[in-house]
């Protein structure tokens, strides 16, 4: 099916549960740790535990609801009544100050102990619904209703919504101040809000695609069968794009849970919301546009530029700090990074067995969340782990992130080319087989 005959009912679903949730996860991965840094103090090891243990909630959610929607064959409850649960729990987290926390417990438990120890656990369970509904069904169903021609312009619309999100959290912080706890219960209040909402217009947006799939299939067989080495055999590019996508990812989390830190805290840009905008707003046009690159041209011939832009990003973030090079290091690797996201995105739906979209979920979460969310930020925390300290107004103590994690984010990049060039290779042979 071409892009322009999709329905008016899909592009709008795509469009709003793809920025909502998009929204909510930027709140997750790149103001979450903002929080318990600001309210908490939390050091570089405990962002790492957060960011790891979200990942492993991620993997294994999606692996498991995948799969169940799959046995089902129904992907709309799932998306609708898990949009409406990860409000929920996202608004729970105006519940989690020091105030309530230090009324709640014995005299001299560490307040910033316990608050961090919450924000994880809350954290898993708004991972968990968050993960059934975007990262199992909402994918899912994605590429159910994708199958065909013109995947690479939903795909690039679907991979241009971070930044989106990135644009709209970053405009709609400007007017909190984040190192008041009053503010960060307005934030989560508002955006588990928006969620919830989202969810029950989600019943009247959401179309099925009509399809029962593995219908008397086992549920417990299914829940594996991504992981099976018969599987694996049969599908090789598709195993290689996951293992290139995970690499890719690595790199990107190594410097991701510390970027706004590292701006704000660093570099003293108090106003760096106004910096970012315009590059964020660039680098959705850019990516916006590279997906039906992609349509055109095929993986092979979009994903290296997509590398090119993020290395040079990171080279630029490495080496300066005026406030214009910086504005343009950071719209180089919101690019690669997007545009990367994009290509990837749509060589694996291509690449996923017809009526296993669901089941697959899970082990493009493994690609995609778990393996980066777990080394990434453990490599960053690494390389932060002398970094500077400063004495905050409260005679506690918070780390200086320095511009070291875009060099090791550097070096996780460059490793990719290996698993790209034998997947350049299969892809090559495929193509000469089929002339």
């Amino acid at each position: 099916m071409k892009a322009s005959a999709y329905p008016r009912h899909f592009w709008s679903a795509l469009v709003i549960f793809s920025l909502v949730g998009q929204v909510a996860w930027v709140v997750e991965n790149m103001y979450l740790n903002v929080f318990i840094y600001k309210m908490f103090q939390a050091s570089p090891a405990a962002i790492s535990a957060m960011v790891s243990a979200s990942a492993v909630a991620a993997a294994l959610t999606t692996i498991l609801i995948g799969a169940l929607s799959d046995k089902l064959g129904r992907r709309r409850v799932f998306i609708c009544g898990g949009y409406v649960l990860w409000g929920i729990t996202i608004a729970a987290f105006a519940l989690v100050r020091a105030d309530v926390i230090g009324a709640a417990i014995p005299t001299g438990v560490s307040v910033a102990a316990v608050g961090v120890t919450l924000v994880i656990v809350l954290d898993c369970l708004m991972t968990f619904f968050g993960s059934s509904a975007n990262d199992a069904a909402f994918n899912a169903w994605l590429t159910d209703a994708t199958a065909g021609s013109g995947r690479g312009a939903a795909e690039g619309i679907n991979a241009m919504m971070p930044l989106v999100a990135i644009l709209v959290v970053f405009g709609g912080f400007m007017a909190f101040d984040l190192d008041n706890p009053d503010s960060w219960t307005a934030i989560f209040l508002i955006i588990g809000a928006a969620v919830l909402v989202i969810g029950v217009l989600g019943f009247f947006l959401v179309h099925e695609t009509g399809e029962r799939r593995e219908e008397n299939g086992c549920y417990f067989r299914n829940i594996f069968y991504g992981f099976r080495a018969s599987v694996i055999r049969k599908n090789p590019v598709l195993y290689l794009t996951l293992a290139a996508f995970a690499v890719f990812g690595i790199s990107i989390q190594i410097f991701m849970p510390y970027l706004i830190l590292y701006y704000n805290v660093s570099l003293g840009m108090d106003d760096y919301v106004l910096i970012m905008a315009p590059a964020i707003l660039l680098a959705a046009v850019v990516t916006a546009l590279y997906g039906r690159l992609y349509d055109k041209l095929g993986f092979s011939r979009s994903v290296v530029p997509s590398l090119l832009m993020l290395c040079v990003g990171y080279v630029v973030l490495y080496f300066f700090r005026d406030t214009v090079l910086v504005f343009v290091g950071s719209l180089l690797m919101m690019c690669g990074y997007l545009t990367g996201m994009a290509v990837f995105g749509a060589m694996i739906r291509d690449y996923t067995p017809e009526g296993k979209a669901g089941m697959f979920q899970g082990l493009r979460i493994v690609g995609q969340v778990l393996i980066p969310g777990v080394i990434g930020p453990a490599v960053g925390a690494w390389v932060l782990r002398n970094a500077e300290t400063i004495v905050n107004d409260d005679g506690t103590r918070s780390f200086v992130p320095n511009a070291d994690i875009f060099l090791a984010a550097l070096v996780a990049a460059v490793c990719l080319l290996p698993v790209l060039i034998v997947i350049f290779k299969l892809l090559r042979r495929k193509s000469e087989e089929t002339v």
